[in-house]
């Protein structure tokens, strides 16, 4: 399966894309120093595929690309990040903290 992730800035939202017909997207909502995903929807008949899986790594790695935190309000986007541990440090809540004397 030639799949594509790719950012809709204009919808709110990463897409997956195969053939130019979107299978899926992950909306979010962006600051300057963080991204809020809200939710996650993909084609029913793709379900267990791994397309949900696929759409999330390539959002979080374009994220990393633009030194953005995250946070994962959404339940698939936050369940996905806890079972790959090298995306937590993306979790905006797993930071290191910057406190000094």
């Amino acid at each position: 399966m030639d799949l594509q992730v790719i950012d809709a800035p204009e919808r709110g939202r990463y897409e997956i894309v195969r053939d130019g017909e979107v299978l899926g997207f992950a909306a979010y909502q962006k600051t300057d120093t963080l991204i809020v995903f809200t939710h996650t929807e993909v084609d029913a008949s793709l379900e267990g595929q791994g397309v949900g899986g696929r759409l999330v790594r390539g959002a979080l790695d374009h994220v990393r690309g633009l030194g953005l935190a995250v946070l994962p309000v959404c339940p698939f986007v936050h369940a996905w990040i806890a079972r790959h541990p090298d995306y937590h440090d993306l979790d905006y809540r797993n930071a290191a903290s910057k406190v000094t004397d």
